[in-house]
């Protein structure tokens, strides 16, 4: 390595690599589109921040295109149908983002003109947007000097500086220090370049440090092993939590469904029946939490892990004549059920119970 490659400044050394080896990420203009002309399009970089909260880049794209499809700006979002967003997206999982998301395109639809602040604080002012969102779009969308800190971030803040101290505890050493490294020059792409950096060199497990720009600056490289940072605290085993979920079929193959309370935890989702259970408390597991009087049959168990909490269903399944019911929900036709706004949990449930329920049916 050339003497003038070891004195270059950090962000000037990560910002060439990104120019070399930045993704192609559908929310991202990438520098060849900025030398074009192209400029970051604030509401595409919040709907991607706030979709890869607690999620990955894969997982994602299907999920953004499918927005930036139906709602092109901010407007058409805050003007769409409530059950409609939850609908689109439902499988990403962490549903109060999904209400955020709403709350927050209607405050700068109908509030700020369409317009997206331009500042941290600005944004922070809106509905969901936390301290690492605003920072995020603040620099990406608007190239603000914001100190982006993520979970890639971290990883190579801790590395890069060797930090012992643990996480969460360790974040306001880690933030002051990537504000330190932000350049005034390109800001947004350096916070980018340091996620491309985390997610593809600087990764988890077996990093390519071969091929870090920071090589020659890493304070753990060669001296420690890489994967034990970031340090992170003890972690606490989660609860199990119990519950029972009840699947029924009309005489059609229709599956009976209801919309659970706006708020709490799957707030404003479409569910099968089901025992109160929360983050907290268990919920029954046999037929007394039934919605009505049938002959369910036990299906099984299905797992589902939570942020904080791990929940296990047992499943219950009947075929009952659609009056039979009682109480308010609907009669769901198979073909469409995948179209609902079904979290995860419920799909399981359902799968469970009826096994080729989301399996499309082949066109003869």
């Amino acid at each position: 390595m050339t003497q003038s490659h070891r004195t270059a400044a950090p962000a000037d050394l990560l910002l060439a690599w990104y120019d070399r080896h930045h993704r192609d990420l559908p929310w991202r203009v990438s520098p060849p589109m900025a030398a074009r002309g192209i400029a970051p399009d604030p509401y595409r970089i919040w709907l991607s921040e706030v979709m890869l909260q607690q999620t990955t880049v894969q997982a994602v794209k299907s999920y953004f295109a499918l927005f930036t499809a139906r709602w092109p700006t901010v407007t058409d979002l805050a003007r769409a149908d409530n059950e409609d967003v939850m609908k689109s997206w439902a499988g990403l999982g962490y549903y109060a983002r999904a209400r955020n998301l709403k709350k927050c395109a209607e405050a700068v639809a109908f509030e700020h003109g369409g317009v997206f602040p331009d500042t941290e604080d600005g944004l922070k002012a809106l509905p969901g947007i936390g301290d690492y969102t605003a920072a995020a779009i603040a620099a990406i969308a608007f190239n603000r000097k914001s100190a982006v800190l993520d979970g890639n971030v971290e990883r190579v803040v801790s590395r890069l500086h060797a930090i012992e101290t643990p996480l969460p505890a360790a974040k306001p050493e880690m933030r002051a220090l990537v504000a330190e490294m932000t350049p005034e020059d390109r800001p947004g792409d350096f916070a980018q370049a340091m996620m491309d950096l985390g997610a593809t060199i600087c990764t988890p497990r077996r990093p390519a440090c071969a091929l870090c720009p920071f090589n020659a600056d890493c304070r753990v490289l060669g001296r420690d092993d890489p994967e034990l940072y970031p340090r992170k605290a003890a972690k606490k085993e989660k609860p199990v939590r119990l519950g029972a979920a009840f699947v029924a079929e009309d005489e059609t193959g229709a599956v009976f469904l209801r919309k659970r309370a706006e708020s709490g935890l799957l707030g404003g989702m479409t569910e099968v029946p089901g025992s109160a259970w929360t983050a907290r408390i268990d919920g029954e597991t046999d037929i007394s939490a039934a919605p009505f009087s049938a002959d369910w049959q036990a299906c099984g168990t299905v797992v589902h892990v939570f942020t904080h909490f791990e929940l296990r269903l047992s499943v219950y399944r009947s075929v009952v004549p659609r009056d039979a019911q009682s109480g308010a929900g609907w009669w769901q036709p198979k073909e469409t059920l995948d179209g609902e706004a079904l979290p995860t949990v419920m799909k399981k449930a359902i799968t469970q119970a009826i096994p080729d329920a989301f399996q499309k049916k082949r066109k003869a």
